[in-house]
């Protein structure tokens, strides 16, 4: 349920916007709470059917009080943070560089071949 609590400071009073599903049901109306299951009304007409359930949430809201609540989510360390220079001191590693930028090299230049054969196809046409 969407909600927006808007505080007016000259009389305190509190104002909730609320989005409600109305459906026709049983040659009548249903109108509910978007979000709250239990805030649901059935009348013969639409308007009835808004009617009562502003009444009904009226009536639930009595007694209660809405406050807002900052809550802060906890601070997760990043899953990878823990391999972070696991092979610094590994005497392969730097070999292993070598090899992927050498893989890297051959991969890029077998692509940049294929483009020239599709733009060289392309003059061609």
């Amino acid at each position: 349920m969407t909600t927006n609590l808007l505080k007016n400071s000259t009389d305190n009073v509190s104002k909730l916007n609320y989005s409600v599903l109305i459906a026709e049901k049983e040659g009548g109306f249903q109108a509910t709470v978007w979000g709250l299951p239990e805030c649901q009304v059935f009348a013969t007409t639409r308007e009835d059917a808004l009617k009562n359930l502003h009444e009904l949430v009226n009536s639930r809201l009595q007694n209660v009080e809405i406050v807002t609540q900052e809550i802060e989510a906890p601070k997760s360390e990043h899953p990878w943070i823990k391999f972070a220079g696991k092979y610094k001191d590994d005497p392969q590693f730097d070999d292993m560089l070598a090899d992927i930028e050498a893989y890297r090299r051959e991969v890029d230049a077998g692509m940049e071949e294929y483009y020239r054969q599709l733009d060289a196809e392309e003059e061609v046409k």
